[in-house]
């Protein structure tokens, strides 16, 4: 059970302040030809004018900010420019995951378009680990003339001063796109672009976003070269799959890049992405939300760099023939069902583990022959079994590699810092980090990083809290027009969750358990006043709502949706926690 909390509630001290007190003006709704409820959660959002909610509501392209607001992307395309102009090709080092997958494959499609000589390096995960290293710079290096070769990175490098400088002794001009945390030292690179170097539109642009406003600039230079233009919206599937899958806010520009890329995946007018959502189970031309992206196509093109080589999930992208970009996916599929099979049996070791260090608050988990491809998707259900911060760790040649993940209270990288001396290194954002640790420090680090956990959050585990957006009683919840409403309102993530609401006493009449292995659960649920009875639905909680509830009255926090399985519209509530009533 989750501390149910409104969304915005004030605090005691300013319940009474005439901002608290203030409602959305009640011919907004009728202006913006939505239904009342939905002008109402923009204005709790804190959307608090028409013109704000329009362009929430209908964020079209012309909403995206010129690419010269966005730090270094002018001192970027200036110097890829010059050197293209002058003959060079590019290398594109980009990263194992979604983001870097998706960034290096629009960059490759932007530069070939124009002509540009171009090739892709992304790292092999278990030998090079992510972003730049000097050894496979020096291998290529050997392969092509650094003094011809423009190295561009894509959702890495910003932190890697070391392998930049390597890579100018060997003649390379490195410009680096990136989107996480600058470290104190810039490498010395012939040019930075980095939402996070100075104020912008949007600091939260996944890697693939900057790729895009990068290659936008570029695009519209290279026209006078090259005697064409790319239409950018032909990359905006990529931008959509790759924003989705780095689990940034989805709000402000990143919100207008996925709308419009959700459009073009339904399209999927790209050979690879139709192979993907048809290996995914989906039809090539079905309609997917943010949630099918992330938990069924994304998984897929992770598959390939956790376990196998990215290279395979660039090429399926890239290709331009349907047979090869089906083979493709189907590999990436096969993957993905190891993958799901090595993190289960990791995930139940590290339970273990983690129900036997039970009293600490901050939890340090290894398993000498765990896959790192899938230690950070098992940190993710500790996480969210335990409600705790953890750290787990597997071996990596002589040392120890890491990945963490983090509660919404906790800042992960502030407190890897709190451990800095105790690490060879680490990096990453407030709720998931990478570490890398000799193994004779694992002990300390346990105790450590406990102790930064109950300085920053007290000696009390913490009980998750769920934020709810309103009450919404069965009249509302069952009616077509209000869900359609509703929907407007995607795609939701972090920055614009997908609302919670709050149901009157409902009475149990049916329970079912479904699913592989019953985890799931069916309720039929009676709203006690209306009468109104609609189908709930819960994912992995069967533990958690026994057959003793048949019968009782509770309460629901749900989600309330459109089903429309075989073709037949129905309505179903999603449930994300349950209270008894008396």
């Amino acid at each position: 059970m989750k501390i149910w909390r409104f969304r915005n509630q004030p605090n005691t001290a300013d319940a009474s302040s005439s901002e608290h007190n203030r409602s959305c003006p009640s011919d907004w709704a009728e202006r913006l030809g939505v239904p009342p409820l939905v002008t109402s959660l923009l204005w709790q959002r804190g959307l608090s004018s028409l013109q704000e909610m329009d362009t929430f509501l209908s964020p079209g392209l012309r909403h995206l900010a010129h690419p010269d607001r966005w730090p270094g992307i002018k001192e970027a395309v200036d110097v890829l420019e010059h050197d293209i102009q002058k003959g060079k090709g590019v290398l594109v080092w980009g990263d194992y995951d979604v983001d870097g997958i998706t960034g290096a494959t629009l960059m490759f499609q932007v530069l070939s378009f124009h002509g540009v000589p171009v090739q892709v390096h992304l790292p092999d995960r278990r030998t090079e680990g992510y972003g730049l290293n000097i050894p496979m710079l020096e291998t290529l290096a050997s392969e092509i003339a650094p003094d011809s070769t423009l190295l561009l990175t894509v959702d890495c490098g910003i932190s890697d001063v070391g392998a930049v400088a390597r890579a100018r002794e060997l003649g390379f001009t490195v410009v680096i796109s990136d989107h996480h945390l600058p470290p104190p030292e810039l490498p010395a690179a012939q040019a930075i672009t980095n939402p996070r170097l100075g104020e912008n539109p949007c600091p939260h642009l996944a890697g693939v976003g900057v790729a895009f406003f990068l290659m936008a600039a570029l695009n519209a230079r290279l026209e006078k070269l090259s005697g064409k233009k790319l239409d950018m919206r032909k990359v905006l599937d990529l931008v959509a799959l790759g924003t989705l899958a780095d689990m940034v806010s989805l709000t402000g520009q990143n919100r207008i890049l996925v709308k419009n890329g959700l459009l073009s995946i339904t399209e999927a007018r790209r050979p690879g992405l139709a192979a993907l959502k048809a290996a995914s189970g989906f039809s090539p031309a079905a309609s997917l939300g943010a949630g099918q992206i992330i938990f069924n196509l994304a998984p897929r093109i992770n598959a390939a760099g956790r376990l196998g080589n990215p290279v395979l999930a660039h090429d399926m992208l890239r290709t331009e023939s349907h047979d090869t970009a089906a083979s493709l996916a189907r590999s990436l599929s096969s993957m993905n069902n190891d993958r799901r099979t090595e993190e289960d049996r990791i995930f139940k070791e590290a339970l273990k583990q983690a129900e036997e260090e039970k009293d600490r608050l901050g939890l340090v988990l290894y398993g000498k022959d765990w896959h790192q491809g899938v230690i950070g998707i098992v940190a993710s259900r500790i996480v969210e079994e335990f409600y705790r911060p953890v750290l787990i760790l597997c071996a990596d040649g002589d040392t120890l590699k890491g990945s963490g993940r983090s509660t919404n209270e906790f800042d992960l990288h502030a407190g890897l810092t709190r451990c800095a001396d105790l690490l060879l290194g680490y990096g990453g954002h407030r709720q998931a980090a990478g570490l890398r640790l000799a193994p004779e420090q694992l002990a300390s680090l346990r105790e450590r990083f406990d102790s930064v956990v109950r300085e920053a959050l007290g000696d009390t585990p913490l009980t998750p809290t769920l934020k709810i957006d309103a009450e919404l009683p069965f009249i509302q919840a069952s009616d077509f027009t209000v869900l359609k409403g509703l929907e407007l309102l995607q795609p939701f993530g972090i920055g614009n969750p997908e609302p919670i609401f709050v149901s009157e006493p409902l009475l149990v009449r049916k329970r079912r358990a479904f699913g592989h292995s019953r985890e799931h659960v069916a309720l039929e649920v009676t709203e006690m006043t209306s009468g109104i009875t609609l189908q709930a639905k819960a994912w992995r909680q069967a533990s958690q709502i026994p057959d003793t509830l048949i019968g009782k009255r509770i309460r629901l926090a749900y989600t309330p949706g459109i089903n429309a399985y075989n073709g037949i519209a129905s309505v179903e509530l999603r449930i994300r926690d349950w209270e008894m009533l008396p």
